[in-house]
C-alpha cells in the first residue's frame, strides 16, 4: 500500500507553570568572556557570563573531548536570571593547566577543583550544570558535599550507583571506548588525529547548532600537544581505582534537589541507566527528551534551558515531547 504525503515531526514543549515568588531578575548583559581565574594550584581559562558581582554562581562543567564553549547557549539564560555564570576549561581542556600525570587526573583532585572555584568566587549560593564527565564529577561532588549546593542539573550521565545497578550488555557495547582508552598511547594517536573532533557533530540530532568556528575550537582543543593525553587519563584513572575508591566509601542520599535532562538518542550510554535514580535523590526531576542525542544542552537548547529556567525559578519543569504527524 502506498501513502501519499509527507511525514513530519515536530517537537513541543508543553509548559505548566505555577506562581512563582521568586521574582525575574533585570536584563543584564550576556556577553560571554573568557578570563583566568587560580583555583587548587592551577590556572583555569573560564567562560564568563552576567553580572560578576552576583552572589549566586551557576558553575557549568563540560564533558569529553569538549570545551567550556558546550554552554554557549546556557550562559545567557543564567545570567539573565541573576546568576554570575561560568563554564571553566576543566583541568587538561583549553588554555587551562595541563598536569602532566595520570594521578593528576584522580577523581579527588577534579572534586577539589571544583570546590576552588565555587571559593574562588566569592558567592552566597552555588547551582552546579555538568555533563558527561563533567556530570560524573557533578554527581560525586553532590554525594560527597565537598562544598553546599542550591540546586544540581545533571545532562545525560547516571548517578553512580544507578549505573552500576543497571548496566547490561548494551551499556557494555557502548562502553567499548573505556575499555580501549587503558591502552597506552594508541587512543591518544587515533582521537588526536585530524577530523577526530567531528564525532559531536556527526552524533548529534541538530548539526546546525555547531558552527564552523564551534568545531574549530573543538578541533584545537583535542590537538594541543599533550591534550587528547589529558582528557584520557580522566578514563585511565577513574577506571583503574577512582570509581572503585568512591564505591568503597558509599554513596549516601543527595539532599540537593536535582534536576536530569536526559538525551534519550545517547550514543554511549542507555536510557536504562537512569532508572531508579530516585533511590539515590531525595528531589529528583528527570526530563527526558527524544530524538535528542548526548550532547543534550547542545542540540536542543531551547527545550533545556526552559527545563533549567523553570527549575531554578521553582516552577513546573515542562516536559519534551515529539509528535509525528502524517501530512
Amino acid at each position: 500500500m502506498k501513502l501519499t504525503g509527507i511525514v513530519s515531526s515536530r517537537i513541543e514543549i508543553s509548559e505548566s507553570k505555577k506562581e512563582t515568588s521568586v521574582p525575574r531578575k533585570k536584563k543584564v548583559s550576556t556577553e560571554i568572556m573568557t578570563e583566568f581565574v587560580q583555583a587548587n594550584g592551577l590556572n583555569f581559562e573560564v567562560q564568563k557570563c552576567g553580572d560578576q558581582t552576583s552572589r549566586k554562581l551557576a558553575l557549568c562543567l563540560h564533558g569529553f573531548p569538549e570545551h567550556a564553549i558546550s554552554w554557549r547557549y546556557q550562559l545567557p539564560m543564567l545570567a539573565e536570571l541573576g546568576y554570575k555564570a561560568w563554564a571553566p576549561n576543566m583541568r587538561g581542556y583549553g588554555n587551562s593547566s595541563m598536569p602532566a600525570n595520570r594521578e593528576d587526573y584522580a577523581i579527588e583532585n577534579l572534586l577539589e577543583d571544583v570546590g576552588h572555584l565555587i571559593d574562588t568566587a566569592g558567592v552566597d549560593e552555588t547551582v552546579l550544570l555538568a555533563h558527561d564527565w563533567g556530570a560524573i564529577v557533578g554527581w560525586l561532588f553532590a554525594i560527597r558535599e565537598v562544598r553546599s549546593l542550591e540546586k544540581l542539573i545533571i545532562c545525560n550521565v547516571p548517578h553512580p550507583a544507578a549505573a552500576s545497578k543497571n548496566i547490561g550488555w548494551r551499556q557494555y557495547l557502548k562502553s567499548w571506548y573505556i575499555f580501549f582508552f587503558q591502552i597506552p598511547r594508541l587512543p591518544e594517536w587515533l582521537f588526536g588525529r585530524a577530523g577526530s573532533h567531528g564525532m559531536i557533530k556527526r552524533t548529534s540530532a541538530f548539526p546546525e547548532n555547531y558552527s564552523d568556528e564551534v568545531m574549530e575550537i573543538y578541533s584545537k582543543n583535542m590537538n594541543r600537544p599533550g591534550g587528547m593525553k589529558a582528557m584520557i587519563d580522566y578514563y585511565r584513572d577513574y577506571f583503574r581505582g577512582g570509581l572503585k575508591r568512591q564505591r568503597d566509601i558509599g554513596f549516601p542520599i543527595i539532599e540537593v534537589p536535582t534536576l536530569m535532562c536526559w538525551g534519550e538518542n545517547d550514543m554511549a550510554l542507555t536510557k536504562e541507566t537512569t532508572y531508579g535514580t530516585e533511590q539515590w535523590v531525595r528531589d529528583l526531576t528527570i526530563r527526558y527528551l527524544p530524538r535528542i542525542s548526548h550532547w543534550v544542552q547542545q542540540d536542543a537548547p531551547n527545550e533545556v534551558n526552559a527545563m533549567i529556567s523553570a527549575f531554578l525559578l521553582e516552577e513546573d519543569v515542562p516536559q519534551m515531547i515529539w509528535e509525528s504527524k502524517l501530512v
